[in-house]
């Protein structure tokens, strides 16, 4: 265990689970929230967030996903099913009683709303509060595929490619790849720090890491289509919060409250004054927003 470089007051430990190591942060000694990041960050994208949640009376815990981070990355197959937001839930689930809690509120972010979705899902009793940050979900956002998305979205068709593709052709340059896409997507000049960025590379420069993501993305195409595809008469039973970026593309491109309104029973949403990294733009807001959804 040693002291987190990014968040304050942080303590960061790699926890041996079931199949798999996770990185975590953790922090805090009062009713637990697990924080999921999204890509291409790791749980850094917290770093405004977590220490003031701690400060209000929380433990906040904030894994990297499984491929992403510090984490293992472990082998796929054919389907992607490692990769799956089936699995990566699991992991979730392993990690929290590590932590000896059953049951908790998840803030997921990007890929770790899509985590937090599935978590919901696939164990209700155990996610007491939801709250996705600036996206749909996956299966309306692939049957509503249009020119604007695909063409605004590109990396969720690049990456999907087979055959090591998206892969090679990022470790050309992946400091080129990652800035193009943090910067097409924050809104907010100087919201994400240069060593901020540095540490999201330092991750990226890794093939291990750059395969993983691409299975996660394979994953979201497929498997979990069928997964969601399977539950689609299911519905989300925890209150759900949606905020989302009103300068980001879902935001411009989606009603996000009224696509959640159709998974699940309890909806609110807000936009917030950003682009799509919420947790970086908007830390004050977001955790106003956070910290009133979880008083009830």
């Amino acid at each position: 265990m040693a002291a987190s470089a990014f968040l304050a007051g942080f303590d960061v430990q790699r926890i041996r689970l079931p199949g798999v190591t996770i990185n975590c942060a953790s922090a805090g000694t009062g009713p637990p929230v697990l924080l999921l990041h999204g890509h291409p960050q790791t749980h850094v994208v917290w770093r405004k967030v977590a220490p003031r949640l701690v400060e209000a009376g929380y433990q906040i815990i904030a894994p990297d996903l499984r491929g992403y981070g510090d984490s293992d990355k472990p082998e796929s197959d054919p389907s992607h099913f490692p990769y799956s937001k089936r699995v990566m839930a699991a992991d979730q689930i392993a990690l929290m009683k590590h932590f000896g809690h059953e049951s908790f509120p998840v803030v997921g972010h990007d890929r770790g709303g899509r985590v937090a979705h599935r978590l919901a899902l696939d164990f209700p009793d155990a996610v007491e509060r939801l709250i996705v940050l600036d996206i749909a979900p996956t299966l309306t956002m692939y049957a509503q595929t249009d020119q604007a998305f695909a063409t605004r979205y590109f990396w969720w068709f690049f990456l999907i490619q087979p055959d090591g593709l998206p892969e090679k052709m990022i470790a050309a340059d992946p400091e080129y790849f990652l800035r193009k896409h943090i910067s097409g997507q924050v809104k907010i000049n100087g919201s994400v720090e240069e060593r901020v960025i540095a540490e999201y590379l330092r991750s990226y420069r890794n093939p291990a890491t750059l395969h993983a993501i691409c299975e996660d993305y394979r994953a979201a195409a497929g498997i979990d289509l069928e997964h969601d595809l399977a539950d689609h008469d299911n519905r989300i039973t925890a209150p759900l919060l949606a905020l989302w970026g009103e300068q980001s593309v879902v935001g411009e491109l989606y009603d996000v409250q009224a696509t959640w309104q159709e998974k699940a029973d309890r909806v609110t949403g807000a936009a917030l004054p950003c682009g799509h990294s919420i947790p970086e733009e908007a830390p004050g807001e977001l955790t106003a927003h956070i910290l009133r959804f979880l008083a009830g």
